[in-house]
Formats: C-alpha cells, sequence, structure tokens
C-alpha cells in the first residue's frame, strides 16, 4: 500500500482511523474511498485476509519487508504465532514512544527516532525498528527536550484521555519511560485479527 496514501483516504479504505484527525472523517463517512466506496464487499477469504494484514501494516506503518520479518520471527515462538507478531510488532522503538505520549501518531514517533531525539538506557538509538527489551529506559535526550513536541508530551498533550499501558510505566515530566515486560495482547491497542494475517502469510 502507498504509504504516501492521504491518511484520512487510507483510514477509510482499511476501515480504521490511523491519526486522530482521520477520527471525525471516518465516523462521517465509514466505508471505502471512491464513488463505488458503499457498495463495495470484502468477499474473498483472499481479499479478507489481504485487508487484515494490510490494517496490520498500517497501524505500525512498516513496509511488507519489516512484516514479514516479524512473521518469521513471531513464527518460531512458542504459543499462539498471531499473538507473538503483535508483541513483536509492538516491541518496536517507534510503536512505544506512540504508546508513552510522547508522540501523537506513529508517524510522528517515527520521525522523532529517526532524527535521533530518542535514547534507550541513555544511548541515542535513531532506528525505529529497534527492538525494546522489558527493563530497558527509553527517553528524549537532553538536546532535545526543549522542542515543541516535548513541551506538549510532558504536559500530557498527546496521549489524550487513555492512560499508558501496563507494561510500560511512563514519566512524561521526565519524557521517559520503561517497558516492564513484554505486553500481552490484550493489553495492546491495535485493531486487528491477528489470526486472519497469520493466515495470510501461511497459505
Amino acid at each position: 500500500m502507498n504509504q504516501s496514501r492521504p491518511k484520512v483516504k487510507k483510514s477509510r479504505a482499511l476501515g480504521i482511523a490511523l491519526t486522530p484527525k482521520a477520527v471525525k472523517y471516518f465516523e462521517k463517512r465509514p466505508y471505502p474511498p471512491g464513488e463505488h466506496g458503499r457498495g463495495r464487499k470484502q468477499n474473498s477469504d483472499y481479499k479478507v485476509r489481504l485487508l487484515e494484514k494490510q490494517r496490520l501494516r498500517a497501524q505500525y506503518d512498516i513496509s511488507e519487508r519489516q512484516m514479514v520479518r516479524a512473521y518469521e520471527r513471531a513464527r518460531k515462538v512458542s504459543g499462539k504465532t498471531g499473538e507473538a507478531l503483535i508483541i513483536e510488532l509492538e516491541r518496536r522503538l517507534d510503536a512505544l514512544v506512540l504508546r508513552s505520549g510522547l508522540a501523537r501518531t506513529i508517524y510522528q514517533a517515527r520521525q522523532m527516532v529517526v532524527h535521533g531525539h530518542i535514547a534507550v538506557n541513555d544511548r541515542k538509538v535513531d532506528k525505529p525498528s529497534y527492538r525494546v527489551r522489558p527493563e530497558d529506559v527509553v527517553s528524549v535526550r537532553e538536546r532535545s527536550r526543549a522542542k515543541h513536541p516535548f513541551l506538549v508530551a510532558r504536559e500530557g498533550g498527546w496521549s489524550g484521555e487513555g492512560d499508558a499501558p501496563r507494561y510500560l510505566q511512563v514519566n512524561l515530566e521526565a519524557l521517559a519511560f520503561r517497558l516492564d515486560r513484554d505486553p500481552n495482547r490484550s493489553e495492546v491497542p491495535v485493531l486487528c485479527d491477528e489470526q486472519l494475517v497469520v493466515e495470510f502469510y501461511a497459505r
């Protein structure tokens, strides 16, 4: 799926709001974009599984190659592959920067990491795909703390109504958080029937 596709259009095509801004548009028009959007049906098994895979990819804003790599790692874990896949993706640094309330969207979280504003255990990490481990402490680097997005984050401006997931210990005032443990699937706030994603790749 084209990464540059406007977020609202992409949200409607996938049936999920990918940004806070897309929520109001999506509530008004919860059907795919285009002239025939209202009447379209996702009827074949392949299409249903493909859509679910695209929805999951979009929520983490990752490439197909990154998704396949995460699936291959998840397959090697004992237990349910689908749950392992979600946990694998959720441990990405950009995903946790978003969940902690340091960023408003996954796109902003990725930028923060790529631009060198984020440290893990006091060392700069600029790879959004970096896999955070339990007990790792993630923080905004000293030289970046006065930047506007982090001033907003410190006041809770990006975290909205919801609390951070229970697997994170967050201190927004200090612009830092710790991954206490691996997430449980039920705690991860992504909309996905991960079994369909597993079936897509296992076909």
